[in-house]
């Protein structure tokens, strides 16, 4: 086994291409993509001089990646792995090793089989590494069986991107939210080794509980189950309130008739850079995966003078765990009750169009759970300054209408704006009035809702030529200039 493993890390493999919509079955799979391990190069993100003070005084955390390679190319596959390595580097880790498996499924007991696992444990040992982490989300079983194999720590991808959101975490709702996915994520899988999850205290006949300690009993992990359940019960409650509170704002700005924009996309696409660009935010930019995870709301003029807010979002991935979705519940309202969603693309993206339609499959899983219809949507092709002309030219074919533009640059701007005020309707109306001097409060309401292009007292009252939103216009309607 280790033979053939070395021989396959001393030599590139060659294997054959497949189409990703036809996924041959396990009889099919080619015997040389099944046969061991495929390292996959340019992942290692290892320091090459370790004499660095910083360095040894805080040491990172060595990994190894493994993912199962069961539907599409070679190069998606590769490319889910870098972004993989990407994840790991996010949350401050060294990669040392990228590794891939061809399977028509993951294996049910330790997510690559048990052979293969020991031939990963040969890795771990040869690189140094003291942390695997899987491509993939894995079951308990899965997560327990492959820890005693390799002999290390194993995480999946679910849990590396809790960790990077935890890290990023800076509002109290930020905090709140990740908590209650990591504690969700971690309840089905709490375990431990020998007896520190089986004893139990308490019980008719223990012998250091004490007064309020005696009792049935229960283990360490249902105490710790239970003091979870506890937990995420107070969360429920805290993200509940603050969720009141952002309806609150929302609702503020439903009434005054302002249009609302949300900035979606993929993480890293430059969803901070544009909503900087277009409303000068001076919200933070980083080149980093989930750098923005609290929204940001500013506001903004079309240039025929209408008001509108943006809201930058969370960034998406591909396969977003599912407890973030439902965490992040109250942020991605923001997403669904939008007038129009900016949708940014990172145009030098090796694989823009997976990023497409991993950002569209969560839209549309949040808006099918209000029993609403995702709203409309502009594509919006982002830093053209560093893609390629090949790319720009297909992303051209595949996405009809999308606007080009580069954040940095600046290149296309004007053009998205002025595309962003066609898509957005109207929402007020032009006004020419004359309110008598007694109705100050009308005069009141169109300064405060309103945007007044010119003001003149007359014999008659106050003459106010302004747009208003609809709502007003219908009650000013008897005091019109003919």
């Amino acid at each position: 086994m280790t033979h053939g493993l070395r021989a396959n890390l001393d030599s590139p493999m060659t294997y054959p291409e497949h189409s990703s919509h036809d996924i041959p079955s396990t009889g099919e799979l080619a015997l040389s993509d099944r046969a061991s391990l495929r390292r996959v190069a340019g992942l290692s993100t290892e320091l090459t001089d370790v004499s660095e003070v910083e360095y040894r005084q805080l040491r990172l955390e060595r990994v190894v990646l493994v993912g199962v390679w069961t539907e599409g190319s070679a190069a998606d596959a590769d490319a889910s792995l870098a972004e993989l390595a990407a994840l790991a580097e996010t949350a401050g880790s060294e990669v040392l090793e990228g590794m891939i498996q061809r399977r028509d499924k993951p294996d049910a007991g330790t997510y690559i089989g048990s052979g293969k696992a020991q031939e990963l444990r040969e890795i771990v040992v040869a690189t140094g590494a003291d942390t695997v982490i899987c491509d993939g989300e894995l079951t308990p079983g899965q997560l327990n069986a492959l820890e005693k194999a390799v002999k290390v720590k194993v995480i999946d991808r679910t849990a590396l991107i809790l960790d990077i959101f935890a890290q990023h975490a800076t509002s109290a709702e930020g905090k709140a939210q990740v908590a209650f996915a990591q504690m969700e994520y971690m309840l089905p899988r709490l375990r431990g080794w020998g007896e520190s999850m089986s004893r139990q205290g308490g019980g008719a006949g223990g012998s250091g509980g004490g007064v309020g300690t005696r009792g049935p009993g229960e283990t360490k992990i249902e105490t710790d189950r239970r003091r979870i359940r506890e937990r995420m019960s107070k969360l429920r409650r805290e993200i509940k309130d603050m969720k009141k509170i952002r309806d609150t704002q929302r609702s503020v700005r439903r009434r005054s008739d302002v249009a609302a924009l949300a900035i979606v996309g993929y993480t890293n696409a430059g969803k901070s850079s544009l909503l900087n660009a277009l409303t000068g935010a001076g919200v933070l930019v980083e080149n980093a995966l989930f750098a923005t995870l609290e929204p940001t709301t500013r506001r903004g003029e079309f240039d025929d003078g209408r008001p509108f807010v943006l809201t930058d979002t969370v960034g998406f991935v591909r396969h977003l765990p599912t407890q973030l979705v439902e965490a992040f519940r109250s942020t991605l309202e923001e997403v669904v009750d939008a007038d129009l969603l900016v949708h940014v693309i990172d145009g030098s993206d090796v694989n823009p169009l997976a990023q497409v339609n991993a950002v569209r499959q969560v839209i549309n899983d949040v808006a099918a759970d209000y029993d609403m219809a995702p709203p409309p949507e502009l594509v919006v092709v982002n830093k053209v300054d560093a893609a390629s002309g090949l790319m720009l030219a297909q992303l051209r074919s595949a996405l009809p209408g999308a606007v080009f533009v580069s954040a940095r640059t600046g290149e296309g701007l004007d053009r998205l704006r002025t595309r962003m005020a066609e898509l957005v309707e109207p929402t007020d109306v032009v006004i020419d009035v004359t309110v008598p001097y007694d109705r100050g409060d009308l005069v009141a309401r169109i300064h405060a809702d309103g945007r007044v292009d010119a003001t003149e007292h007359t014999e008659q009252g106050t003459r106010i030529k302004a747009r208003v939103p609809v709502a007003l216009s219908a009650g000013l309607r008897d005091f019109a200039t003919y």
